[in-house]
């Protein structure tokens, strides 16, 4: 199977804060008569994971199993989507297996945007091992100058910083925090450097950084004025009802 979308058709179709018209977009775009039954599939196994979004787990399966047997691009998409199912339903240890076979049948198509999506992946499902796939990740970043794909660096760093954040280093979360606003400034999204920025202030406020935290929230405000998260961390830092835990 040859054919193949550009990541860019994919990304335009997804908001992952509405996993239903996320769907549904998806479905349309599969339905379209030009398509081919390779493009086809494709867009499928990103409505699975729009369903999996909704914990339509069950329906996500039976639509991934109509794909199959599946070669080269469709067969690692259709593994890494299975393995999003199983961690979104709180099953680990399946997870990790699944995105380990999705990284290495991606290695040995030479897929490198999908390999690096399961190592992200593994990163996020295997929390104890997050350092090490996430300088595997970085490593596997330093062969390409792709832009698309250099931007998985965005997502490598922060959430190895959450990581480190839960393991109460805040320190290091930060260092990983700034390495993901660079990222983001570089070559990521408008949100992308909006939340890297956002988490930065964050993990500055954990440290008692106050007036460095203050000052990357203000700017945040100005941009998204209504964005609840950033007021939540203006009231923290200044002692007005804050709404999140420290």
């Amino acid at each position: 199977m040859d054919e193949r979308l550009d990541q860019s058709e994919l990304d335009a179709l997804w908001n992952f804060d509405d996993p239903i018209a996320s769907a549904h977009r998806f479905a349309q775009a599969a339905a379209e008569a030009d398509r081919t039954e390779a493009e086809r599939a494709e867009l499928e196994t990103q409505r699975a994971r729009a369903l999996g979004l909704q914990h339509r787990f069950d329906e996500a399966d039976a639509l991934l199993d109509s794909l199959e047997p599946a070669i080269g691009v469709l067969d690692v998409r259709i593994q890494l989507e299975r393995g999003r199912l199983r961690r979104s339903a709180g099953r680990r240890e399946e997870a990790v297996s699944l995105f380990a076979e999705a990284l290495a049948r991606a290695r040995r198509d030479g897929e490198l945007f999908l390999a690096v999506d399961a190592i992200h992946m593994l990163a996020i499902a295997d929390p104890e091992s997050s350092e090490s796939w996430t300088t595997e990740g970085l490593a596997e970043l330093a062969a390409t100058n792709d832009p698309r794909t250099l931007r998985w660096a965005v997502s490598l760093h922060n959430n190895r910083g959450w990581t480190l954040i839960g393991e109460g280093d805040t320190a290091e979360a930060l260092v990983e925090f700034v390495a993901a606003r660079d990222a983001a400034s570089a070559v990521g999204t408008a949100d992308q450097l909006f939340w890297a920025e956002w988490s930065v202030g964050h993990a500055l406020r954990l440290l008692g950084r106050d007036e460095e935290a203050l000052g990357i929230q203000r700017r945040l405000l100005a941009e998204r004025p209504e964005d609840p998260d950033v007021a939540a961390e203006l009231a923290a830092l200044t002692d007005v009802a804050p709404t999140i835990e420290p």
